[in-house]
């Protein structure tokens, strides 16, 4: 690095802008615990020059140097007090007297993050959002920066969405010279949410699901809308709540080792509610007669068969993410990845329904049939790693099935190497292809397997394909097929849906045709289709304007909103009154169509001054 470089890092961060905020500043936590405490985060809105950008800038930096302690001392308050000269000299010659002052102190009076900080720290300012910053900002702050670097450590960082070639494009070349450029790229957006699925849903380690709608509706939502993580998060916060507040039995949902507490804990009504359960309906119409009778009847014998029922499901939650990571193995090295290349698309499949009763299972099972000896012991030495972080003991038969079949892959090798030869006639099956010629192949073995009978390693690979074929066909059995499966995943897709995708035309209809159904006030109800004088003001205006055309008459509009109003009214009042009433009337009219025009309902007409013009039509 030159000697009038600034230090600079270029953070890539993608397109996913609604999470950048919430990246930065973990960033900026990150530096003050481990390596400065003089960290700025700038923003191009706060930063229209350069004189607003110093200003910022020393307005963040110098809060760094307030503690408790210095807040007792006069003269610090006197001197905080005091205007500054927002310029590189002051911000200079602050940072000597900080540094200055913290070489100076006895170890006692040091903070404690003080010692995992640098001996001398850097200077840290960064540009959340790069491209929004205007040339010149960039061009100035870079240039002075760049003549004081050598009595100011500044580090910079660029919050890049787009390319790192913003910044050449932004910045000329006698500029861009001054900064020793070095640059990160994050991870994207597709990777954090496969993270945070494996982490979330598919583990044994919480045992609260979600239901294959409800997630499809969360991974539209980021794939389709926003591309963030913290609102896939809220969403999945969102069904936590929405499942323990709807579902009377959400108090089962619990870690294995309360279950029994919890049961036999229930109430009689509880126990009610497990019976109404249409998975444990179906249940109990599997058992015989005898079994029946003391499952609706007996709440003692349904708390135990509730224990079990519920331990069964723990079980399968464990088992169910094992072999679905092992098939993932296997489906997502294949051609045109029939099965989804993420192994959330394979969650989903295996949720929704039977997965080996669909066509892109059996389009994987063919294509596996024809993997070459090296993806294939690859394959199952991933499998047998994954079977064997399981904690229980169900999985050891299939561990040691497993191990057989690469024993006897390795006893086939050395076989082929003392004759010679290859093991299969088909050398192109060895290796490594495309879809193409994959299903070529496959055509061509149907007709020559008529004639010809398979080799020891063909017979072997298809014996590893149908095993792994069982494991599927007993452990992928779909969620909604397992007995009071209602009390660990939330399958409301339409009450998520409704809460995520607003529609607010709608909202506002419903709210304004409709008050009581928000204000929860019986009264404010009219079923025979009129206006009610109870009803807010711009509730009956909006009611009104509903009955016009194109345009509007406003006195005709504010004789019918007087009438309505002023319909509970006795008819004997005197003018006095009247009148007065007349204009608090008025004024009530106005600021109830003041309102409506603030929602987008009307619009002044420039044809008629005493008209308003309409801009909705059909009641949303």
């Amino acid at each position: 690095m030159k000697f009038r470089e600034i230090p600079t890092a270029a953070l890539v961060l993608g397109v996913n802008v609604t999470d950048h905020d919430l990246t930065f500043r973990g960033l900026s936590d990150v530096l003050q615990d481990n390596i400065t405490p003089y960290v700025a985060l700038l923003e191009a809105k706060d930063c229209p020059g350069i004189k607003n950008l110093m200003q910022k800038l020393m307005g963040q930096l110098m809060k760094c140097d307030i503690d408790v302690d210095s807040l007792e001392d006069e003269d610090c308050v006197q001197v905080s007090q005091n205007k500054i000269r927002c310029s590189m000299p002051s911000l200079i010659s602050w940072y000597d007297s900080v540094t200055k002052k913290t070489d100076s102190e006895t170890p006692s009076k040091k903070r404690n993050s003080s010692s995992r900080h640098w001996q001398s720290p850097p200077v840290v300012v960064i540009f959340k959002d790069m491209e929004s910053f205007t040339t010149k900002v960039l061009q100035d702050f870079i240039v002075i920066s760049s003549q004081h670097i050598h009595e100011l450590p500044l580090v910079l960082i660029f919050g890049i969405a787009t390319s790192p070639m913003i910044i050449h494009r932004l910045l000329p070349h006698p500029v861009s010279s001054l900064l020793c450029i070095e640059l990160f790229q994050s991870l994207s957006c597709k990777e954090h949410l496969s993270t945070i699925i494996d982490k979330l849903l598919l583990t044994s380690q919480f045992p609260f699901k979600l239901g294959e709608k409800v997630l499809q509706v969360l991974i539209n939502i980021f794939l389709y809308h926003d591309f963030s993580v913290q609102n896939f998060i809220k969403g999945f916060q969102l069904c936590i709540v929405e499942h323990f507040y709807s579902q009377p039995l959400s108090v089962l949902c619990c870690h294995l080792v309360d279950i029994k507490k919890r049961v036999y804990s229930l109430s009689h009504d509880q126990c009610e509610n497990i019976r109404r359960l249409p998975s444990f309906r179906r249940y109990v119409e599997k058992q015989d007669s005898g079994k029946q009778i003391e499952l609706l009847t007996n709440d003692s014998f349904l708390k135990e068969e509730t224990e079990k029922l519920l331990e069964d499901l723990h079980v399968y939650h464990e088992n169910y993410v094992q072999i679905l990571r092992c098939l993932h193995v296997f489906t997502s090295s294949l051609p045109k990845y029939p099965l989804g290349k993420q192994i959330r698309e394979l969650h989903c499949a295996c949720l929704e329904n039977r997965v080996w009763e669909t066509e892109e299972y059996e389009s994987s099972l063919q294509l596996a049939r024809m993997l070459n000896k090296t993806d294939l012991v690859t394959m199952l030495q991933q499998c047998v790693e994954i079977l064997m972080s399981s904690s229980g003991k169900e999985f050891d038969r299939a561990v040691e099935k497993l191990k057989e079949f690469l024993t006897q892959f390795q006893n086939l090798e050395e076989a082929s190497q003392e004759r010679g030869v290859s093991v299969s006639p088909q050398k192109e099956l060895q290796k490594k292809t495309d879809l193409y010629h994959l299903q070529k192949t496959l055509l061509e073995l149907k007709e020559s397997r008529r004639s010809k009978k398979l080799t020891k390693f063909e017979m072997l690979r298809f014996e590893v394909v149908d095993y792994i074929d069982s494991l599927v066909r007993r452990y992928l059995v779909p969620a909604d097929e397992r007995t009071l499966h209602e009390i660990m995943y939330f399958n409301a897709a339409a009450v998520l849906r409704g809460h995520l995708n607003a529609a607010p035309r709608t909202a506002l209809h419903t709210a304004l045709n409709s008050p009581h159904w928000y204000l929860k006030n019986q009264a404010l109800r009219y079923d025979g289709g009129g206006i009610s004088n109870k009803a807010p003001d711009i509730c009956i205006v909006y009611k009104l304007h509903l009955e016009c055309g194109r345009l509007i008459n406003l006195v005709d509009w504010l004789e019918a909103f007087s009438t309505v109003v002023m319909a509970a009214e006795e008819p004997n009042a005197d003018e006095a009154s009247s009148d007065q009433v007349d204009d608090v009337i008025h004024a009530r009219f106005i600021r109830a169509v003041s309102e409506l025009e603030l929602l987008g309902f009307i619009k002044p007409s420039k044809q008629k001054t005493d008209h308003v013009a309409r801009l909705t039509w059909g009641g949303c």
